[in-house]
């Protein structure tokens, strides 16, 4: 997931990001750092809407 660097070009903290989405701070976090187990459709759908991306910008398909 490249959430991280989203956050990071707009110049916004996993907190104010929280804050913004009501997203949990902990969940955003996991986000952030790639140790979350699944993601809901609602989050990614909040995501784009917030940072005005498409889903392809926050993650990635990797093959393993």
């Amino acid at each position: 997931m490249k959430l991280h660097i989203k956050l990071s070009e707009h110049r916004m903290t996993k907190t104010e990001f929280a804050r913004i989405t009501g997203i949990r701070r902990s969940t955003t976090g996991a986000y952030c750092n790639d140790t979350f187990k699944h993601i809901s459709k609602e989050h990614l759908d909040i995501m784009c809407r917030t940072l005005n991306c498409d889903i392809t910008d926050i993650i990635e398909y990797i093959k393993d």
